[in-house]
């Protein structure tokens, strides 16, 4: 017999594999046995420990881009509250000195009001507070608007000053508003009287271009007697503006040695710019305050008891030699009758 024709492959015992029961109780008992020796005696702690620290590379490289997603993320959330919040602050700033703006204003207008009032009081002259609506649009004029008008009892001519002293004079009246030059403008005059030296003169609106804003003493001789820091009342002559208002002070004294008169140059007490609330006097001549009121019409009356007294005595002095001459022409009538007796 040939030895090709033999069959060198193993015998079908060996090549019989186990039953997958067997696999699955041969694996269960070895997991269990791993399991409790591990639980026992911590014998797969040492390979957990490499393999940690042999996979701890791979565990960074593969969380780096959850990572950087996820800080990203926060990233950009933090931003927008950061942006947010910022914007917030922003409007609650802007808010904040809005309101501390119009607290200020507020304050400020009221010591103004108050000493509005207190110059009410203080004087004799009957006047009204008045807000000042809006300037002249005219630009080559000094010129404001109120909202008093003839309604209120205003008046042309009415002086118009703040706390400080006068500003101005009323030159229109509407209905409802009235229009105030004010000292400053070109075409305003207002007799002054200087206290410290007792002169009077007249102060024009300052028109030149480096001195806009201010008032002018005109016609001043070279030799009057006039200093920078005196002020300058109302002389009351004009009969519009009562005595001793305030009106403005000398700034500036220009004596020129080629020139006759003294160029002399004054800033008003009061404020001609920016003035919100004002106080409308009436005119001298037409004021009727109830003090002088009442002491005139007290004059009227004993100016009119003594012409009744007056007149008394006389209706008795005529009674008396009505009398007198009767009893003398009934004397006169008697004497006749005894002759013929």
């Amino acid at each position: 017999m040939s030895l090709d024709t033999l069959d060198h492959r193993a015998p079908s015992l060996f090549k019989q594999q186990a039953s997958r029961t067997s696999q699955l109780a041969l694996y269960s008992a070895l997991a269990l046995f791993l399991m409790v020796a591990d639980a026992r005696f911590k014998i797969t702690t040492p390979v957990r420990s490499a393999l940690s620290a042999a996979l701890s590379p791979v565990q960074w490289v593969v969380a780096q881009p959850v990572l950087a997603y996820q800080n990203a993320s926060r990233y950009a959330e933090v931003q927008q509250q950061a942006v947010a919040r910022e914007d917030a602050a922003r409007k609650e700033l802007v808010v904040m000195a809005q309101r501390a703006e119009l607290a200020d204003e507020l304050i400020k207008e009221n010591e103004h009001l108050r000493s509005m009032l207190e110059l009410r009081e203080r004087s004799l002259t009957p006047g009204q507070v008045a807000e000042v609506v809006y300037d002249s649009p005219d630009p080559y004029t000094r010129r404001v608007v109120i909202d008093k008008g003839q309604a209120d009892g205003v008046e042309p001519g009415s002086p118009v000053l703040d706390e400080k002293g006068v500003i101005g004079q009323v030159t229109r009246v509407y209905p409802t508003r009235a229009e105030v030059t004010l000292l400053i403008d070109r075409d305003q005059a207002i007799p002054v009287f200087n206290p410290r030296t007792g002169a009077r003169s007249v102060a024009y609106g300052d028109a030149s271009s480096t001195r806009a804003g201010g008032l002018e003493l005109r016609f001043m001789p070279s030799n009057a007697d006039v200093q920078v820091g005196d002020l300058l009342t109302t002389s009351g002559i004009d009969g519009l503006y009562p005595l001793g208002l305030p009106v403005a002070k000398v700034v500036t004294v220009d004596r020129r040695a080629d020139s006759a008169f003294t160029r002399i140059y004054c800033e008003p007490v009061g404020r001609v710019q920016g003035v919100r609330h004002v106080m409308v006097l009436k005119p001298q001549g037409r004021t009727e305050h109830p003090e002088a009121a009442n002491m005139q019409a007290k004059a009227d009356a004993e100016k009119a008891d003594r012409a009744a007294k007056a007149r008394g005595k006389k209706e008795a002095a005529a009674a008396e030699k009505e009398k007198a001459a009767a009893e003398k022409a009934g004397t006169k009538a008697a004497k006749p009758a005894k002759d013929p007796a």
